[in-house]
């Protein structure tokens, strides 16, 4: 059979794009290289509790239109993200916010915080940030930054923040309230039930082939679409020729434990340097789970080559520079289209792929 798209990733992107192609009357194939639909925010149910396999994703935006889409296909509870670090035996609320201070500097009132903060940054004296270091420390002065900003970044980029670019930190969220909501959007929830059912409902009367690798496939198949979407690493697409991107790989050690609940929050940042995981998933809590038993999944951030899991972009200048390379060769393929978070190098949350997946039917079709 030939399709008019194949497209290569059943993750949130190539599901929303195929969902909207068959309601245009357009037929698709969907392929993915894992051995099940859903991408990173695939699902697994363990004990009766749905594991977010590939980390803790909290559905949030601002983008109403956004909202009502992916309410289509689940309902959403009321979770709203409230981290909390934990620096040696110390616990803090994040964002940083007046818990935060208040715990850290025993004061009371936005004034008394902002003007430690304020002291704190006057007597570092630092003129034009050269490092991530030293932008950290002019924005959030010494204690937020030895206590929760640097092992955690350190342990994430797998490198010193003396040798990380200001531009990673633009800025740190301070705020001056004793709020623990994570996220400034309008709306934020969790799926009941998962993330992968909202997938299954997308790719209902579908083709879809897991086990799949595009390389492969379409060697032995290069005329089964007229054109195909590519949710994949695009550096990967065109053979490194050019040479490889960087990412960040994420490791996760995953268990279930014999207590009905291990930790008292979904999400538990160590935001020590020598606590080898950056944070602790507990994934019952997001869904408000009773059940007898729990599953936690520790979080290990890394380098990344050639043949592992890309999870983030390293968005340097001289990956960005590299990246526009690839761009460029990606505009002279007329029967393939990038998307998604690998596709266009750049980190995305959960709405802004499903606007861009959106923008991409629109002018497409």
């Amino acid at each position: 059979m030939r399709y008019d798209y194949l497209v290569v990733g059943a993750g949130l992107f190539g599901s929303v794009f195929a969902y909207e192609a068959k309601k245009k009357g357009k037929t698709c194939l969907v392929i993915d290289k894992r051995p099940h639909i859903a991408g990173n925010i695939y699902c697994e149910e363990v004990e009766g509790i749905n594991v977010h396999k590939y980390g803790a994703h909290i559905f949030h935006t601002s983008n109403k239109v956004v909202w009502e889409y992916i309410n289509q296909f689940a309902e959403f509870n009321n979770y709203i993200n409230s981290p909390v670090a934990i620096y040696k035996d110390e616990l803090y609320n994040l964002p940083f916010n007046m818990n935060t201070f208040s715990k850290m500097w025993n004061i009371r009132t936005p004034q008394e915080a902002k003007a430690v903060i304020a002291k704190q940054i006057e007597e570092l004296q630092i003129g034009e940030p050269q490092n991530l270091e030293e932008q950290a420390l002019s924005l959030a002065g010494r204690d937020v930054y030895e206590k929760l900003v640097k092992g955690y970044t350190e342990k994430q980029w797998g490198r010193d923040c003396t040798e990380l670019p200001a531009f990673i930190i633009k800025r740190l969220p301070l705020r001056f309230t004793y709020d623990n909501n994570y996220f400034n959007d309008r709306f934020q929830g969790i799926p009941m039930g998962g993330y992968t059912k909202i997938i299954e409902k997308m790719l209902d009367g579908i083709d879809v082939k897991t086990d799949t690798d595009y390389f492969e496939f379409i060697k032995a198949n290069p005329d089964i679409a007229d054109k195909t979407v590519f949710t994949g690493m695009i550096d990967e697409f065109f053979g490194y020729k050019l040479g490889a991107l960087e990412y960040r790989s994420v490791r996760f050690e995953t268990e279930v434990l014999d207590c009905d609940n291990y930790q008292g929050n979904a999400v538990i940042n160590y935001t020590e340097r020598e606590v080898p995981y950056t944070r602790i998933i507990e994934h019952k809590h997001f869904e408000f789970g009773t059940q007898e038993k729990t599953v936690i999944s520790r979080e290990y951030s890394s380098e990344w080559k050639v043949g592992m899991e890309p999870y983030y972009p390293v968005n340097n200048e001289q990956n960005n520079a590299l990246f526009e390379s690839y761009k460029k060769l990606a505009e002279k393929e007329d029967k393939v289209i990038f998307g998604g978070r690998l596709g266009n190098y750049q980190y995305y949350d959960m709405d802004k792929v499903i606007e861009a997946a959106l923008k991409l039917v629109s002018e497409e079709l």
